[in-house]
């Protein structure tokens, strides 16, 4: 029987981008069920490291329900807050302790009492926080704004982040000591495309959901629109299979979803080459064909062009040529999510501080940002389309 673990009154939260839904029947997420709950049996802190829509929330609130605390469960996002509010909402304050605060507040350490606060995009936490929070996690009290007196807490801190927090460590954005002891446990959340025994499981559920919300009765997912599920390659995670069903049942006429109805990027439609040739890939197991696939891909491996077009920049030379290709990407980035600042951040793997950081340092701040420069090449180059050297 498949499990499944759900946000509590997830119907009231359509709009939300976390995921809704977890499954285990995929071999690597049974394994990841059996580590989280022998983790939720101590009291160690926990760090769950998951790319955006894998359900790092679910696991977190799974770890408390499973850990015997009776204090509640609050989930805290990290990146919500501006720098001069965060430390408030962690950790409380007083009354007049800054303007506009009237009265005395308690923080989502104190709101968390014998129960366990989880705070996502830990990584975007600011330096001077981040030394706040390690002192709590040491001392086991909170100190509130504008106070000085301590106050004893007793929470379970579960963290959660989409980025490596190595990487922000070695660059200096995230401190070593908070990083060993937040990551005294850590649990890895695969991406969808890496769990492929969750992908109709979940897609199942949330048929179920979705049609007793449309009252819907009896529809079932087609052969091909099966196979395209399990092909593709989901880099929005569970969020965007979610949103992919329900469309499909709100486009579905005839209670059979096909591939037409799911509208899945970069997946072709049933009469093209290339779903002709994944469906009897997967209908027959044809190797030949598997291997033909993927040696296509790697010839199209975007990595791979972007390689060889660093070697021509290279052999073409020019000033500052780390900092304009830094800045080409970053403004490519922000461009392509049209200058929405958390979502470029998750496309790039940074933390929001990170961004904003290389954001205003390239002047895409500004209102008015400059125009990105033309990388300069050697003159006796010849450019190509894109107006690289050759």
């Amino acid at each position: 029987m498949t499990r499944v673990l759900t946000l509590p009154d997830s119907q009231h939260q359509v709009l939300s981008i976390r995921a809704k839904a977890l499954v285990f029947d995929d071999p690597a997420s049974r394994d990841l069920l059996e580590q989280a709950e022998r983790v939720a049996a101590s009291d160690a802190t926990v760090l769950i490291v998951g790319e955006t829509g894998t359900g790092k929330e679910l696991i977190a609130r799974h770890v408390h329900t499973t850990s015997g605390r009776s204090g509640p469960f609050v989930a805290v996002n990290c990146g919500a807050f501006s720098e001069n509010l965060v430390e408030a909402e962690l950790f409380g304050h007083e009354a007049g302790a800054y303007t506009g605060a009237g009265s005395a507040r308690t923080g989502w350490f104190e709101a968390a009492q014998g129960g366990t606060l989880f705070l996502d995009e830990v990584g975007d936490l600011p330096l001077p926080i981040q030394v706040k929070l390690l002192r709590v996690l040491q001392e086991r009290q909170v100190v509130r704004l504008g106070s000085r007196r301590p106050i004893g807490v007793d929470v379970r801190l579960v963290a959660a982040t989409n980025v490596r927090l190595e990487q922000a460590v070695a660059a200096g954005h995230f401190r070593a000591d908070l990083y060993f002891r937040l990551s005294v446990a850590t649990l890895q959340l695969a991406p969808l495309s890496q769990r492929p025994g969750d992908i109709l499981a979940l897609a199942e559920h949330f048929i179920g959901v979705y049609s007793r919300r449309l009252k819907l009765h009896g529809v079932r997912l087609g052969d091909e629109a099966r196979a395209a599920l399990l092909r593709y390659s989901w880099p929005g995670n569970i969020r965007e299979l979610e949103n992919v069903i329900h469309y499909a049942l709100i486009v579905n006429r005839d209670g059979v979803i096909g591939v037409v109805d799911l509208q899945l990027r970069g997946v072709s439609v049933p009469g093209s080459g290339t779903a002709r040739a994944g469906l009897e890939t997967l209908a027959h197991g044809g190797q030949v064909a598997a291997n033909e696939a993927a040696h296509e891909a790697a010839a199209e491996d975007p990595l791979q062009q972007l390689v060889r077009a660093f070697e021509r920049l290279c052999e073409a030379g020019g000033p500052r040529l780390y900092e304009r290709v830094e800045r080409a990407l970053v403004h490519s980035a922000y461009a392509l999510c049209s200058r929405n600042q958390v979502h470029t951040a998750d496309l790039l793997g940074l933390s929001r501080n990170v961004l904003r950081t290389q954001l205003k340092r390239f002047g895409l701040l500004s209102s008015t940002p400059r125009p990105l420069p033309r990388l300069e090449r050697n003159p006796h180059d010849t450019p190509d389309r894109e107006g690289l050297p050759a």
